[in-house]
């Protein structure tokens, strides 16, 4: 099979598919199996500081609950049981130690104190590398999008600043202009960036009339807005793209690779499809290479890119243009589709 080695944050991958975090990436057993597969790297499942939280609310309870006993009774403990978060912890450093792939831990929170003492414990499992999840529903009616924006880079900078293993940042699509946002996490020196985060949306249940909570696995396509950026990014920043969202099959990777990806994370192909999916991939990609006569990623990464073919600047193919070219010729569109 053909070489298809990569790299993303300066660690060598033996495949650009990476095991994105989900309850997949917890369990020991699916992570042996999708190293068997060939995976390149696995990420582990995020902890959001919700789990932090509700560990705190939980110990405050256990400590608090022999408070009206008083010196007779100074022989009865509260019950504290093994900590969750610490569990986590355990789970993630024998992870990396089972794992001859490299492992990404995933980290989420909203205060910044808890984001840097959990990042620092983290970094002290031994994993290969930390994905700082931006994923924030605004809550607040009196804060525009530039302070959000400043407060995320500030706390971005401040982490890579305490951390000495790669860090890269997970991002949403919602961004005013990503592209500018993007721009100032490469120069406070992060060193991969993943587009983008496939988010749990809340749904209703008509007939209970009340939430449901929804299970919403991304479909084959949704990678185009991904390809679009990797697209604009490449050849201009200096941190490396990692495709996210919608990534099926081995010609999806190719797409992605040609537009500027370094790397990619498959998670709903693997769910609906099992983790012989990666295996597959791999040979799909290992075959388009075949065909093509590459014999590296390196050779064709980017070849489809923005600054690849439009060396004047203009990001003609990734904008506007395309779009006044789909309209302009949607006659021979639908005669394609016709046929």
């Amino acid at each position: 099979m053909k070489n298809i080695e990569t790299t993303y944050m300066g660690i060598r991958l033996k495949s650009p598919v990476i095991l994105g975090a989900s309850e997949l990436s917890t369990d020991s057993d699916k992570l042996l199996r999708a190293e068997e597969e060939g995976v390149g790297a696995v990420v582990f499942k995020s902890l959001f500081e919700e789990q932090i939280q509700m560990e705190s609310f939980r110990l405050d309870e256990k400590l608090s609950q022999y408070d009206e006993i008083y010196a007779e009774s100074v022989t009865h403990h509260p019950n504290v049981e093994h900590s969750e978060v610490e569990y986590y912890l355990e789970k993630l450093r024998r992870a990396r130690e089972k794992l001859t792939v490299p492992v990404i831990a995933s980290l989420n929170c909203v205060n910044e104190s808890t984001w840097f003492h959990y990042a620092k414990l983290i970094e002290e499992t031994g994993v290969d590398a930390i994905e700082l999840n931006l994923y924030q529903i605004p809550v607040r009616f009196d804060l525009d999008a530039a302070t959000i924006e400043q407060r995320q880079i500030s706390l971005v900078g401040v982490i890579r600043q305490q951390l000495t293993i790669p860090v890269s940042v997970k991002l949403s699509s919602d961004y005013t202009n990503i592209l500018h946002f993007v721009k100032r996490l490469d120069d406070a020196g992060v060193n991969g960036l993943v587009l983008f985060n496939a988010f749990f949306q809340p749904d209703v249940d008509i007939h209970r009339e009340e939430h449901r909570r929804a299970f919403n696995l991304s479909h084959r396509g949704e990678y185009k807005q991904s390809l679009r950026y990797a697209g604009m990014l490449f050849g201009r920043i200096n941190a490396d793209v990692c495709s996210s969202r919608g990534i099926y099959t081995g010609e999806d990777v190719v797409k992605l690779l040609l537009s500027g990806a370094s790397s990619v994370q498959v998670v709903s192909t693997v769910y609906r499809n099992g983790l012989e999916q990666i295996g597959k991939i791999n040979r799909e990609i290992a075959d388009w290479m075949e065909k093509k006569q590459y014999d590296s990623i390196d050779q064709f990464r980017g070849k489809l890119s923005d600054s690849v073919l439009n060396k004047d600047n203009n990001l003609i193919i990734y904008k506007r243009a395309q779009y006044i070219d789909t309209l302009l010729h949607s006659d021979r569109l639908l005669e394609e589709l016709e046929w």
